[in-house]
């Protein structure tokens, strides 16, 4: 006969998942008066994060006139809106440095000064990529053992990177620093692995060079003293050189050059992916075959056109600063703005600046 009373349940040893962590309020400062499609862009995409997302904070940085009447008509948190009225801005042609000693009220300078001082923890612009590295300059520090900043941008890949499966990698320096040294490039590929921990959380990431061949003993002298001096650093998951050819198929993580190597490369690929647009449209105009073809391919023409939309990734970071500052595309529209701004308030939330001089090889 059974034993009376309640049958015992087996023993779960499953512990129940915390919940998850909260993120802190961060506040962003918008240089609203940047980018080619005005002011009224950028103040919609910040609008739109007051909205979606609780803890971040926005703050509008311009000709408040302009801003003020562009929230009259778009939808916006107003306790999360703040505006820091600055008369100037720098236009996409005007000379940086020229322009920056000429307006120091620019909002771009302006934003930069706040960040610095605490009114904000993260700036993000659309405007002139020169203006904004050298306001971060004159407003910001470099972090310990970083003697120049790099600016980072992201590619689309055959394969998908961390947790998130991004499908894109990091490419860095493509413009900041054009004669960097072994040095240089040992704080690039940390500065790289941070953000791709952070962003795409990718615990582990693969790190390598840029080079003319993948032997260790390929390229200028300060790539393989570079490769030298990584292949001794156990934080760094370091796989060596890779060549041109391995980046859009995602070989690593995080692909690390100077800033000339970087920006002649970016190029290049911005140059192939218009190429093939064009070829497609003339092909569809030329031959019904080949129309017949398209439409059989529109699937997959749709995924690439899904990875390579540069507009849900929001923007580049500049790395090596102690502050958060992220280059949204010049032609940024509302949506580019909105995750430009999420991606700034997670760098800041997780403390980006600390977890790059945590990495690096102290001095």
């Amino acid at each position: 006969m059974a034993q009376a009373g309640k049958d015992k349940k087996p023993k779960d040893d499953k512990k129940p998942e915390a919940p998850a962590e909260e993120p802190r309020p961060v506040t962003v400062a918008f240089d609203v008066m940047g980018g080619d499609h005005g002011p009224e862009e950028v103040i919609r995409g910040a609008a739109q994060l007051t909205l979606e997302t609780p803890h971040i904070h926005a703050l509008l940085v311009g000709d408040r006139d302009v801003i003020d009447k562009a929230l009259e008509n778009i939808r916006h948190n107003a306790e999360r809106v703040a505006v820091h009225h600055a008369k100037d801005w720098v236009s996409m042609t005007e000379k940086p440095a020229a322009a920056l000693d000429e307006k120091q009220d620019a909002s771009v300078l302006v934003a930069a000064r706040l960040v610095a001082a605490g009114e904000a923890e993260a700036l993000v612009s659309s405007g002139n990529t020169g203006a904004g590295v050298l306001s971060c300059a004159r407003s910001f520090k470099l972090i310990p053992n970083v003697r120049r900043a790099a600016l980072a941008t992201v590619y689309p890949t055959q394969s998908t990177h961390g947790t998130r499966e991004d499908p894109f990698s990091l490419i860095l320096d493509v413009g900041a620093t054009v004669d960097a040294s072994a040095d240089d490039l040992v704080a690039v590929a940390v500065m790289g692995t941070a953000y791709a921990r952070i962003i795409s959380k990718n615990p582990q990431p693969t790190v390598a060079l840029l080079s003319n061949g993948t032997e260790a003993q390929k390229g200028p002298p300060r790539v393989v003293e570079a490769n030298a001096k990584l292949s001794k650093m156990s934080s760094l998951k370091f796989i060596g050189n890779v060549e041109g050819v391995d980046i859009p198929k995602g070989t690593a993580d995080v692909i690390v050059c100077d800033g000339f190597v970087g920006n002649v490369c970016l190029k290049m690929l911005e140059g192939v992916s218009e190429t093939v647009v064009e070829l497609a449209k003339y092909a569809y105009k030329e031959k019904l075959l080949w129309r017949a073809g398209l439409a059989m391919l529109s699937s997959g023409i749709e995924r690439i056109k899904e990875v390579t939309d540069w507009e849900q990734y929001g923007g580049a970071p500049i790395l090596g600063f102690d502050r958060v500052f992220i280059k949204a595309h010049g032609r940024s529209k509302a949506k580019a703005i909105f995750n430009a701004g999420k991606v700034a308030a997670k760098a800041a939330n997780n403390n980006l600046a600390k977890a790059i001089q945590d990495a690096l090889p102290q001095a």
